[in-house]
């Protein structure tokens, strides 16, 4: 037997090599792969990457605050599982590329928190760049589109991950700073735009469960104006059931009560109980503007600037954001130089949104809007004697229609009017410096304002520049002409301390004209505010909108309550108004 195997040992295959040598050169392989294997997978535990103190003290301390970490499924992605390729080619490269990290380790070149610090931008880049060359591979091996339910997906990121798949965007675009802290707000904006192109290589078919979920959304989707749902009654505000008696403020005891119109047509001729309604959440904005809204801290930038509107992302989550602002929560910033949120002075007790029972109907004459919510205990703002910013006037309900001949009313609504310089906003002028300029409606700071106004708008605020474009008016020559081809908002007003309702535009500044009638009417009963507009459908006075019931319009509207002025008040997203209009988010039927 011992002579059996000693002969098939001796016995020569290839290129004169015994199988007595093959097995043992084989032995010999299966032992240092292994030993090479498991070596390589210790370096890859959580425990080896933390084991000096540059990481330990650093990016680890911000990834275990992360959801990457801990989280309600008890899954945890650790260094490797993010910054180690699975394929065993790439892993042995990467850990070949290791060995420069060791060389930096004995040179001593981020040993302190400090020097981390001043590396920490550089060290990310290099990161970014090679997940962005790979598809963000490492992401893939647990977020993948082709596993993704979009039912279970907010708006915003359901809206994103469908740009992606059509675009050729990849995971990193977007989701940059989620595991440790964030840098990517100290980059060049060209060298950001550069990172987060596109790449047609990447872009994806849309998975089954996708194509499904937008079919079925399409069928079941009910006309952007809900006009066959049932929108439930608004409840009245904690603590405002009974009957409310406004407070008389002693410098103006003429507006205690809601003022109504001297003609109460809106109300008097409209069946309301046979008008569909649409429940819109209008929420707190703080110091968001469009600045804002088109740059590098919101997100969403390179969406709103491809043409999405904020209602394909955001109409879900208002209530949510609003609760955040509301309160000065410090993600939510206006700019990376702040260390506060949106709302550096929190009003406590402030709600973040309310919900607004939105009519609409027409007679092919005059157009009639119904708009319902429920009022709330007072919270005094602190920054303000008596707590009331104004004290004349309870509540404000501002509304705005715009074609989609101005900038930005297409995607936003009114929030083009909503700049970073306004009164009370983060890069307000002095007052001095206002009144040096043609602005005639600013003596109480900057008013709204529309892009078209102004030659520049600042947007990057580099080498410490304000946001905005408050100081770039155009001249009056051009102003015309601009106001001429109707790039301005068409804007009402109704205020509850006074008995006239107010009809304006807003191009350069808001400013008041002698437009059509516009007729409010108004109530506070049992805790919930009732307001009734009714306007022309035509008219032919400069700054009016004459409104086309074939055509549809781009509509926002605001509500100053609880005595507020300025940014201080509740705003809705921008919405699609159209005329017996299925596909209009707020349809006004016919009566």
């Amino acid at each position: 037997m011992f002579n059996l195997y000693a002969k098939m040992l001796s016995r020569k295959i290839i290129l004169g090599t015994t199988v007595g040598v093959a097995l043992f050169f084989m032995v010999i392989g299966v032992v240092f792969w292994g030993g090479f294997n498991t070596a390589m997978e210790v370096t890859n535990t959580l425990e080896f990457c933390i084991s000096c103190h540059e990481m330990e003290e650093n990016v680890y301390q911000e990834y275990n605050k992360t959801i990457h970490y801990t989280n309600r499924a008890g899954v945890r992605a650790t260094c490797s599982d993010c910054h180690v390729p699975r394929p065993w080619v790439h892993k042995v490269v990467r850990k070949i590329q290791a060995s420069n990290e060791v060389l930096h380790k004995v040179l001593g070149t981020i040993d302190t928190p400090e020097k981390f610090d001043n590396k920490r931008l550089h060290l990310a880049q290099n990161v970014w760049r090679t997940m962005k060359e790979t598809d963000s591979r490492e992401c893939r091996n647990c977020h993948d589109f082709s596993t993704m339910n979009p039912e279970k997906q907010k708006g915003r990121a359901r809206k994103q991950h469908i740009n992606a798949m059509e675009a050729g965007n990849t995971c990193i675009d977007c989701h940059k700073g989620i595991a440790h802290n964030k840098v990517h707000d100290q980059m060049d904006e060209e060298a950001m735009e550069v990172l987060e192109a596109p790449n047609p290589d990447f872009i994806k078919p849309m998975p089954a469960q996708w194509v499904a979920y937008l079919e079925q959304q399409n069928a079941d989707k009910k006309p952007a104006t809900v006009e066959t749902a049932e929108v439930a009654p608004i409840a009245p505000a904690e603590k405002a059931a009974a009957p409310v008696v406004q407070e008389k403020p002693a410098a103006a005891p003429e507006a205690a009560t809601p003022a109504a119109a001297t003609s109460s047509t809106g109300g008097s001729s409209v069946n309301w109980s046979a008008v569909p309604a649409r429940e819109v959440v209008l929420f707190y904005p703080g110091q968001s503007s469009v600045e804002w809204v088109l740059g590098r801290q919101h997100g969403g930038k390179r969406a709103f600037t491809s043409g999405d509107r904020c209602f394909d992302c955001h109409e879900e989550e208002l209530a949510d954001m609003g609760a955040k602002i509301v309160a000065g929560e410090k993600d939510m910033k206006v700019g990376k130089d702040k260390d506060h949120g949106m709302e550096p002075t929190v009003i406590p007790g402030k709600r973040g949104s309310f919900p607004v029972k939105v009519q609409s109907t027409h007679d092919g004459e005059n157009l009639h809007m119904r708009f319902e919510w429920a009022d709330a205990e007072h919270t005094p703002a602190p920054f303000v004697e008596g707590g009331k910013m104004d004290p004349d006037n309870q509540v404000k309900l501002a509304i705005m229609f715009a074609t989609d001949e101005v900038e930005y009313a297409d995607r936003a609504g009114c929030w083009g009017t909503c700049h970073a310089d306004l009164r009370s906003m983060p890069f307000a002028p002095e007052q001095s410096a206002v009144d040096a300029t043609a602005l005639k409606n600013a003596s109480d700071g900057v008013t709204k304002y529309i892009t078209e106004s102004r030659t520049k708008l600042e947007l990057k605020g580099r080498g410490g520049k304000a946001l905005g474009g408050w100081d770039k008016l155009k001249e009056e020559g051009e102003l015309k002409t601009e106001f001429d081809a109707g790039h301005y908002m068409d804007i009402v007003r109704y205020k509850a301390g006074q008995k006239v309702s107010e009809n304006g535009h807003v191009l350069s500044e808001r400013v008041p004209h002698d437009g059509q009638n516009v007729e409010f009417t108004a109530s506070l009963n049992s805790g919930m505010w009732t307001v009734e507009m009714t306007r022309k459908l035509k008219s032919d006075k400069p700054g009016d909108i004459s409104m086309d019931t074939a055509k549809v319009y781009n509509f926002g509207f605001a509500i100053h309550d609880d005595y507020t002025t300025a940014r201080y008040h509740h705003v809705s997203i921008g919405y699609k108004f159209g005329f017996d209009n299925a596909q209009a988010e707020i349809n006004a039927v016919k009566q």
